[in-house]
């Protein structure tokens, strides 16, 4: 077979239903195309369909029609090269569940209105940069112990250390790349165990924020570019690439990726990306890439 679908139900939702499989495979051969026997890689969780004749985006519109209202992820790609070598991931509402400039903002009593630009800025209405410097400015003269407040309240999203502990457990290599700050970043590499990060720098002065960010700014040109930079390192193409984000920052890596998913994204990311996961939660991308329950690392003590 030359292509998968795999079904993934939403995270902490009622399980994924035989029947629901069974319908999508239907469906998938009424349309002419070889459909394997269903391959669950966790039971009532996640369910891979393999099949030959109809292309993937196809097999990924089939699915989607038959699964609207429920709260099941379908992601349709070719079998070859499904498990991927390289990471890349966004951090904000992505590796963790909010957004970091947002928490900081709160100390300074603006968080909604910070909030609002975020928002503006992640569904590509206005410049990323101008809008990163307008709210980083907005923060002049806050303690910089605040960061460390700011993370004491950061949560990490459901299956971010297991996504990442998996992956490098069979040999891939890993890249947080943030429009966020090193800060935290930094925090999230140590935490998750990425190899490497690359973020803004909120510079500091006299124990407190002067309002500005070091240059260059991390945007969606520098996210790009370290997706190409690390896949030449590694000497693979970007076919053995999976990128994750939600923001329109994100859409140049996820398009270049072989495997480029926007998860719970953004209004204009969610349109544009080839794969998309609603309602699952980071473990989807594990289970996209073929990995079975027993095959998945969850490290102990991890702030999931």
């Amino acid at each position: 077979m030359d292509n998968v679908l795999t079904l993934i139900a939403g995270h902490g939702l009622p399980g994924l239903d035989g029947s629901l499989v069974s319908e999508v495979r239907g469906a998938l051969r009424a349309l002419g195309a070889e459909v394997g026997q269903p391959d669950w890689l966790s039971p009532e969780r996640a369910c891979d369909l393999a099949f030959t004749g109809l292309a993937p985006a196809e097999g990924d519109a089939i699915a989607q029609r038959i699964l609207e209202g429920w709260p099941v992820d379908a992601i349709a790609q070719p079998q070859a090269g499904r498990r991927k070598r390289l990471l890349v991931a966004d951090m904000d509402s992505t590796m963790v569940t909010g957004e970091t400039l947002d928490e900081l903002a709160d100390f300074a009593g603006i968080k909604d209105r910070i909030a609002l630009i975020t928002a503006r800025a992640m569904n590509g209405e206005i410049d990323f940069a101008a809008a990163l410097r307008e709210r980083v400015g907005l923060l002049a003269g806050l303690p910089e112990s605040c960061l460390a407040q700011t993370w004491a309240r950061i949560e990490f999203t459901p299956g971010a250390h297991a996504l990442v502990a998996t992956m490098k457990a069979h040999g891939a290599h890993a890249v947080l790349v943030s429009g966020g700050f090193s800060f935290f970043t930094g925090r999230v590499r140590q935490s998750c165990g990425f190899d490497r990060d690359v973020a803004n720098r909120l510079i500091v002065a006299d124990g407190r924020l002067t309002g500005a960010v070091g240059d260059p700014i991390i945007g969606r040109e520098a996210k790009l570019a370290t997706l190409r930079a690390t896949a030449a390192d590694l000497g693979i193409g970007p076919d053995l690439v999976v990128a994750v984000g939600d923001g329109a920052n994100d859409l140049d890596m996820l398009r270049e990726a072989g495997l480029g998913i926007a998860f719970h994204a953004k209004p204009v990311v969610a349109g544009e990306a080839r794969a998309r996961v609603d309602h699952g939660d980071l473990s989807a991308l594990l289970y996209a890439q073929g990995y079975r329950d027993a095959e998945i690392v969850a490290p102990a003590g991890t702030r999931d």
